[in-house]
C-alpha cells in the first residue's frame, strides 16, 4: 500500500514505517490463583505468546513445576506472583512440588 500523499514530509525509514504492513502480536496475560490448596483455574486454554501469572493466595508456600521440568517457580509465599510465557502449542501440566496432589494444566493451541 503507497501512501503518495503522506511521503513528501517522511524519510526513507518513516516511508519504510508508513508502507510496512503491521506485524506485531497482541501479547494477553492469564493469572491464576493458587487459593485453599488448589489452582483456580485448574485448567486454562491459550494462544502462543499467551503469558500467564500465578499468585499464592494461601498463608503456606508453594510452587508452580513443570512435570517435564521446563518451568519452575521458587517457593511462593503468600502474596508472590511467578509467571511464564508460553511459546509452543501444546499441553503442559504442573505440580505444586510442596503439594503434589496440586495440579493444573495450561493447553496452548493455535488461533
Amino acid at each position: 500500500m503507497t501512501r503518495l500523499v503522506e511521503l513528501a514530509g517522511l524519510s526513507l525509514i518513516g516511508w519504510l514505517a508508513a508502507t510496512a504492513p503491521l506485524a506485531v502480536a497482541a501479547q494477553s496475560t492469564v493469572t491464576v490463583d493458587i487459593k485453599s490448596f488448589a489452582f483456580a483455574p485448574k485448567d486454562v486454554t491459550v494462544a502462543p505468546g499467551t503469558r500467564i501469572v500465578w499468585t499464592n493466595r494461601d498463608d503456606t508456600p508453594h510452587t508452580v513445576t513443570a512435570t517435564d521440568r521446563t518451568f519452575a517457580s521458587p517457593g511462593l509465599d503468600t502474596g508472590d506472583t511467578f509467571e511464564h510465557t508460553f511459546t509452543a502449542a501444546g499441553d503442559f501440566s504442573y505440580i505444586c512440588t510442596v503439594h503434589p496432589y496440586m495440579g493444573g494444566v495450561v493447553h496452548v493451541r493455535k488461533p
